[in-house]
């Protein structure tokens, strides 16, 4: 599965041969395998933001 922007993408990385460095709220990240963090990390940055913008509040699917 590909990063969705550049960020996520350096996340990925972090996780994958760095997890000491990483950021408390992103601990999570750990729990992903090595194969899917590398899927993510691999992913190449032309054409991708540098963050995800987020849909606004009233339009997310899949929320009640």
């Amino acid at each position: 599965m590909p990063a969705k922007s550049i960020a996520q993408r350096q996340a990925m990385a972090i996780a994958e041969h760095h997890p000491s460095q990483l950021y408390a709220r992103n601990k999570g990240l750990l729990q992903m395998s090595h194969s899917q963090l590398h899927d993510f990390a691999s992913t190449k940055e032309s054409n991708l933001p540098q963050r995800k913008s987020h849909a606004p509040r009233g339009n997310r699917k899949g929320r009640a």
